[in-house]
């Protein structure tokens, strides 16, 4: 009886290079899973937006995951989702205070969307998918490597809806106004709609989804 829990506390090399994959690209939430579209298509048209909320999401995402790891065997299964919401917002709240404390411009233009992250799918999808139910440490690594999946993605966006909308990248000017017309729809609601699209298109090309297999 004293062997099963060693097993499951120390998962082999397999298991943290499965995880880690899946999270940043072959089940990445956004382009395989079609989770945490609002804040995607809300907070793109500028790259730094995208990053800071990225960044917000990888910090919420893994200590949350870690924190439900350790306390999942005291949780009581009917209020677990209680549980797995005191535990995401009170980080939530850590990122919310820290960016109106330190940069209260980026979180001014971010508005609500950093308060939202406790209502993301991806940060309670990975509460209740994986935390619950694998050690700490690998439950930190899932959390982080998912989150880190979705900022890539939210910077891939970003980057290619401030050039051809504004020209510029960080404030940095790359295309020249002299020779280059702005594309005012891509900083607009709609040109989040085309970016995305673009992006899901371009990495279901590379990574196409597999049809599950029927038995004959």
């Amino acid at each position: 009886m004293s062997s099963s829990p060693a097993v499951s506390a120390t998962p082999g090399v397999g298991k943290w290079k499965k995880t880690l994959g899946e999270g940043l690209y072959t089940a990445n939430p956004i382009t395989r899973q079609i989770l945490g579209i609002c804040s995607t298509l809300a907070v793109t048209n500028r790259v730094d937006k995208a990053l800071v909320m990225g960044a917000g999401l990888i910090f919420v995402t893994g200590l949350s995951n870690l924190f439900l790891s350790l306390l999942r065997k005291l949780i009581p299964n009917r209020i677990r989702m209680i549980a797995e919401m005191a535990v995401v917002s009170t980080f939530v709240i850590v990122i919310d205070q820290f960016l109106r404390g330190f940069y209260w411009d980026i979180s001014r233009q971010l508005g609500p969307y950093v308060a939202l992250i406790i209502t993301n799918c991806i940060v309670m999808g990975r509460a209740e998918a994986f935390a619950l139910s694998n050690p700490p440490l690998l439950s930190l690594l899932d959390g982080v490597a998912n989150a880190t999946g979705y900022a890539l993605m939210l910077a891939i966006v970003g980057v290619f809806r401030e050039l051809l909308g504004s020209g510029s990248i960080l404030g940095i000017t790359l295309l020249s106004p002299t020779w280059y017309v702005k594309n005012q729809l891509l900083v607009l609601a709609p040109g989040a709609f085309f970016a995305l699209g673009l992006l899901l298109c371009v990495f279901n090309l590379i990574n196409p989804p597999t049809a599950p297999e029927t038995k004959k």
